[in-house]
């Protein structure tokens, strides 16, 4: 796949397509919320952090708005919205959040689950555009296996780590308005800005829903989906010559799914079961209320994010070691604190 060029649009695109999306996206919950109550209801269990039924579903209309704002952003600009990478990257997500929404309603078997995973995010890997290097001295079949793989852990990562209420609005807003805003300044591919602008306008639209005590949640359908877009997004940025701003972005998120699997598999348990091990489950457990987890969250990714910015444009390799060490001390002191019983 050939380099993607910018749009001359982007200025229209940045003020009316985000504001776009959250419309549509809260329409169509509106929507659809009798049904996901009849048809969708998440029931509490030992391992829920809610303790009455509700809905989910919420990432179809997420993604539904997504794609509409995309396409409508092509369809009147001919940007690299219509380019068939984005197009191909958008339908492997449909396929990850038809996977979704059958596991929502019926849950699936860890190999099917994993197999549709591995489909999805080789088609997006498969179109990664040309001469995209991520760690140059590495034969480029080696990396595309590493970015497989890499994807595979975040499109599941942050499936596990979306159980709470607006954790994962705290965490994603935050990275996609700022993969955008790299976008729009030249720093990372221009395809990141039409997919990411219209993806952050989406979860404003979800947020009010999914705001504690929760009456929609995002689901399967959603948290797969977006995994995999925003995991594409990071992809691109680092292959612009920036590994250590797509590290830094979601690094909360990476810090706390990667080091809670790494304790699990220590103690032998079934790591693809549900479970309450992660920091931000603990720390509801250690006396946090729900509302001051995901303002830490909010707050340490905006950190993360102006470290990430720092990084772009100091370009020295001592500088991002520091900026990336800085951003390590921040994730730190946030899971030590969930992690610590409150007096």
């Amino acid at each position: 796949m050939t380099a993607l060029a910018p749009t001359t649009a982007w200025p229209l695109f940045t003020m009316v397509v985000p504001a776009a999306a959250a419309a549509l996206c809260a329409a169509a919950i509106i929507l659809l919320h009798p049904l996901l109550v009849r048809y969708a209801l998440a029931r509490p269990n030992a391992r829920s952090s809610h303790t009455t039924p509700t809905p989910q579903g919420a990432g179809i209309a997420v993604m539904a708005a997504t794609i509409i704002l995309v396409a409508v952003e092509g369809f009147v600009t001919r940007s690299v919205a219509t380019s068939p990478a984005v197009t191909v990257v958008l339908c492997a997500a449909v396929g990850l959040a038809a996977t979704g929404a059958i596991d929502d309603l019926r849950p699936l078997g860890v190999l099917p689950r994993l197999v549709l995973q591995l489909v999805a995010v080789a088609a997006a890997v498969a179109v990664l555009p040309d001469g995209l290097r991520v760690v140059a001295p590495l034969p480029v079949w080696l990396e595309r296996m590493l970015e497989l793989v890499a994807l595979v852990w975040f499109v599941n990562l942050v499936n596990f780590m979306d159980g709470l209420d607006w954790m994962t609005v705290a965490e994603m807003l935050p990275v996609t308005v700022a993969l955008a805003a790299f976008g729009l300044a030249g720093a990372a591919p221009a395809a990141v800005v039409p997919v990411t602008l219209a993806l952050a306008g989406a979860l404003v639209g979800f947020a009010p829903f999914n705001r504690p005590v929760a009456r929609l949640f995002l689901g399967d359908v959603g948290s797969l989906p977006l995994g995999l877009v925003v995991g594409w997004c990071l992809v691109l940025l680092a292959g612009a010559g920036h590994l250590v701003a797509a590290l830094l972005l979601p690094l909360y998120y990476l810090a706390d799914a990667t080091l809670t699997l790494l304790a699990r598999l220590r103690r032998g348990e079934r790591v693809w079961e549900a479970h309450r091990s992660h920091f931000y489950q603990r720390a509801t457990d250690n006396g946090y209320r729900v509302i001051e987890v995901v303002a830490g969250v909010f707050v340490l990714n905006l950190v993360l994010a102006t470290l990430a910015a720092a990084s772009i444009w100091l370009v020295a390799a001592p500088w991002n070691v520091l900026l990336l060490a800085f951003g390590g001390l921040a994730v730190t002191i946030v899971l030590r604190s969930f992690a610590t019983m409150r007096a």
